[in-house]
């Protein structure tokens, strides 16, 4: 499902649970979650989010301010420990998760924007938050900041690191293909790499890998049976460094060559799929169609070149 915006007005609690698991390593579909919840055309409670965080092994806590330095004080403790914390917003008919304070601003994760990770300072932060209570009996009531920390039950070995950096370069136009697909490229470097710990020897990140073997796994993917452009082998290969790196994985040096095998296996099914394949070992292109038949034909060209090249 990925970092991917609300797509009706009344989901925006599944998802911001969504995101707020997948902060912790845990993957999973805003349906299923709704389904749990019970959420329906007027929502999603915090009574109804805690059931369905409970459903994913977590516990989502509550916590209340009415100064607004104190809850911010409180929300920055608990992101600084790794927490995500879900924030009602637009006096409580909105969810967003907050995932991390960085120099005095806010990384938040809102499915109303079509980017999702948003940007605030306090101020920002603290308009959006804050609830105003009517006036009881004339007498001006205290405004509410609610925090709902999710805490896993489980010791996370996975946690998304994101930085502004990094949500800035989320957020780019260009780059929102990869929000979108965030799980599939999870999951995919999850057979190949495991998180680093401090007890971690004798492994490679995800960029000294590339520096390594970029150049071989590019060549070979663009020289095999079809016409693929290296830069778009490239963008493949660059997005999984970045999600690699915000999710804090290496490779072993044990699982080099195993790397090397899956990314180059994991490269050439997104080349079929994405480029399409030519005929495998086929005496004639005969029953192509001329489009494709122009294809196999550079395609050969291009091998003899490169034969005749090495």
């Amino acid at each position: 499902m990925g970092i991917t915006p609300q797509h009706n007005m009344w989901q925006c609690g599944p998802i911001a649970l969504r995101h707020a698991l997948l902060t912790l390593g845990v993957y999973a579909d805003d349906r299923d979650i709704a389904a749990i919840a019970g959420t329906t055309r007027l929502g999603t409670d915090e009574e109804q989010m805690a059931r369905a965080a409970r459903a994913y092994d977590c516990e989502l806590h509550f916590e209340r301010f009415h100064r607004p330095a104190e809850a911010l004080r409180a929300l920055a403790a608990r992101l600084r420990r790794g927490t995500p914390v879900l924030l009602p917003v637009h006096n409580w008919a909105h969810w967003i998760v907050a995932v991390k304070v960085e120099r005095g601003r806010f990384i938040v994760m809102d499915s109303e924007q079509e980017a999702v990770l948003t940007i605030l300072d306090a101020r920002q932060l603290q308009r959006r938050w804050v609830y105003r209570q009517r006036p009881a009996h004339g007498v001006t009531q205290p405004p509410i900041y609610d925090l709902h920390p999710l805490v896993p039950r489980f010791r996370a070995t996975i946690r998304t690191k994101f930085s502004l950096a990094r949500a800035r370069f989320l957020r780019r136009p260009e780059n929102r293909s990869l929000s979108e697909l965030w799980d599939e490229y999870a999951a995919d470097l999850s057979h190949l790499c495991r998180p680093r710990t401090p007890l971690s020897e004798n492994v490679l990140s995800m960029g000294e890998f590339l520096r390594r073997h970029e150049a071989l796994i590019v060549d070979e993917v663009a020289y095999w049976h079809g016409v693929v452009e290296k830069r778009k082998v490239e963008r493949v290969l660059r997005n999984m460094h970045f999600v690699a790196d915000t999710l804090g994985m290496v490779i072993h040096l044990e699982s080099e060559n195993r790397a090397i095998a899956g990314i180059s296996a994991i490269l050439a099914l997104w080349a079929a799929s994405h480029e399409g394949v030519l005929p495998v070992y086929a005496s004639s292109d005969r029953g192509l169609s001329p489009g494709l038949q122009r294809r196999h034909r550079l395609a050969a060209l291009r091998r003899r070149r490169a034969r005749h090249r090495r």
